[in-house]
């Protein structure tokens, strides 16, 4: 639906690319996965779908909080909810660096609640002065026949609602800050299990620049694991592919484009129809490895590069022999 429809939302994604990206991630129950996504949560409830409630799922958000307009469609229950996470991802910079703590994250909801304190009082101001107003009004209009005695009544409804709605306010206020320290503590959990950096895959589906994304969400994935990212365009992949060639810690390389044509299926007319989908989309996957220590110790380097030159050195004796064959 929304690839006929609004195929922006979900950044022109068509659905055999959807399940090309669930195939090579092995996607199943009981992964620990992380997802980064900006595709109105269609990616992640496929993931959901898919795993049915078991395992864990990291999803990485920009802005404020995650989109999941798509995922609330799937129409999943409260279990598989519980194994739903969600970190901020401009936050991910500081858990690599071991210099995320958890002030860094109460700091920023008890701006929110001042913010919405100060917004709760600017409309207790903004509903004194409709008062006002309204005892204005009716002042003007008890002056009029009884057969708009009924418009008073019905008038005077909204003013015995208004210490209900104040005291709404209070218990609103209240919510949100609950529902702040719940998600506060979730991205505590979230950064928990990030840190032990032993993602049983990843996937990636946003507009944004694939190869910054990909260079520091790979160092939470455990070695042998498959990794998919998803982009609208090839070019951004082709620059993904030679950063990690030249990184390494990466096999199996590979950047594919599905071809999807739909065919009519009718008694003796049978044929591929001539409109078809012009593209949906290129992956870009592979397999983590474990890094190669020679590259991180350089005393390492040296013993290995004496060893090759050992080995590459002839016996003496073979030295020898070869002018008297010669000769």
């Amino acid at each position: 639906m929304y690839y006929a429809r609004e195929p922006g939302k979900i950044n022109h994604m068509r659905y055999d690319t959807l399940a090309q990206m669930l195939t090579l991630g092995n996607i199943r129950a009981g992964n620990k996965m992380i997802v980064m996504e900006t595709c109105a949560g269609l990616v992640l409830g496929a993931m959901m779908e898919r795993m049915g409630g078991f395992g864990s799922i990291i999803q990485l958000y920009p802005g404020g909080g995650p989109v999941r307009a798509a995922t609330a469609c799937f129409g999943f229950p409260k279990s598989f909810l519980s194994g739903l996470y969600e970190f901020p991802l401009n936050k991910v910079d500081s858990l690599l660096n071991g210099t995320f703590s958890a002030e860094m994250l109460s700091s920023e909801p008890k701006d929110s609640a001042s913010v919405e304190e100060s917004n709760g009082t600017l409309e207790e101001k903004q509903t004194t002065e409709q008062e006002k107003e309204d005892s204005v009004a009716e002042a003007q209009e008890s002056h009029h026949p009884q057969e708009q005695e009924t418009m008073e009544i019905v008038s005077q409804d909204p003013e015995y609602k208004e210490p209900k709605e104040r005291g709404s306010k209070k218990d609103y206020i209240q919510e949100k800050q609950r529902r702040q320290e719940e998600q506060r503590k979730r991205h505590l959990e979230a950064a928990a299990l990030l840190s032990e950096r032993n993602a049983d895959g990843l996937i990636v589906a946003s507009r944004f620049h694939p190869t910054p994304l990909l260079l520091t969400l790979l160092d939470f994935v455990a070695p042998s694991r498959p990794f998919v990212v998803y982009c609208q365009y090839k070019e951004p992949l082709l620059e993904c592919y030679t950063k990690l060639r030249e990184r390494g810690g990466v096999i199996n390389l590979r950047l594919s484009e599905t071809w999807l044509r739909n065919y009519q299926v009718l008694p003796d007319r049978s044929h591929p129809k001539l409109l078809m989908s012009g593209g949906g989309g290129y992956l870009l996957s592979g397999f983590t490895v474990a890094m190669d220590n020679l590259k991180a110790d350089p005393s390492l380097k040296s013993n290995a590069s004496t060893l090759e030159l050992h080995k590459t050195e002839e016996p003496a004796a073979k030295k020898r022999k070869c002018p008297e064959s010669d000769s």
